[in-house]
């Protein structure tokens, strides 16, 4: 039965155990450097997808998103560089009336969620990068296991395929999987506050980006990952899920 699933997955499940592996090296080294660099290809990948996604064919922003990312190297609040950013780019488009809203959008997501991301990794430590990944990752293999196995009510005609009892699921068993993980951080009570509104929101960030691409009509957000998609169908939890974590770790740890 596994043989026979590897071969009709093949290039997924080569795409998971690579990603996997390279997750778990970046882990182990646990350099701000390196980490910086990986989250930062992935920005700027996950940036022109989110563009493609809301229809900006041609846009400046992207060297604005490199400019930022750079600075984030060197500036110890890299969410609050999202704030600058985002206030030189609204002005950016009072001062030209004729550039596009959509592209203000698309410089807003996936940025902040990058943003904070690195910003979790900073202020809180590499575990909690690895807590964080927990959360969702067991949010989205709950949300799968449970819909398929008792899902009967539609959640959301955003994604037809999700079920209320699918998301309910995912969000317990991604709590669950935060509080084993998240209790050698903080209290247990904060450890399954965060947890649950983590594992929320990274629901809606997956149902987010799937409003996106069904609005533009396309299955994936682009081809960076082999049988898996683009950048932005497999951090899409993560961007809602690092600006939940690292507002509530504010108020609560």
């Amino acid at each position: 039965m596994f043989l026979k699933m590897y071969k009709d997955h093949k290039e997924r499940i080569d795409t998971a155990v690579i990603l996997l592996a390279v997750v778990i090296l970046i882990g182990i080294f646990n350099n701000f450097l390196l980490i910086w660099a990986t989250m930062g290809v992935i920005y700027l990948v996950a940036f022109r997808e989110a563009n493609a996604l809301f229809g900006v064919e041609k846009n400046s922003n992207i060297y604005l998103a490199g400019v930022l990312w750079a600075a984030a190297a060197f500036y110890p609040k890299a969410d609050d560089l999202f704030l600058i950013a985002a206030l030189v780019v609204a002005a950016m488009y009072v001062y030209d009336p004729k550039k596009e809203v959509k592209s203000l959008l698309g410089f807003i997501y996936p940025t902040a969620g990058m943003l904070f991301m690195l910003t979790l990794y900073v202020d809180h430590g590499i575990y909690t990068i690895f807590w964080m990944i927990m959360i969702v990752a067991g949010t989205d293999i709950g949300a799968y296991v449970v819909g398929k196995s008792i899902g009967k009510t539609k959640f959301s005609p955003t994604s037809p395929n999700k079920t209320l009892e699918g998301v309910l699921g995912g969000i317990t068993i991604g709590m669950i999987f935060g509080l084993v993980v998240g209790v050698y951080e903080v209290s247990a009570w904060s450890a399954i506050i965060i947890s649950a509104a983590t594992a929320a929101i990274s629901v809606f960030g997956d149902l987010f980006e799937s409003f996106l691409k069904r609005k533009a009509d396309v299955k994936d957000s682009g081809n960076f990952l082999p049988g898996h998609g683009g950048a932005l169908d497999r951090i899409d939890g993560y961007l809602f899920g690092a600006v939940m974590m690292v507002v509530l770790l504010r108020g609560l740890a």
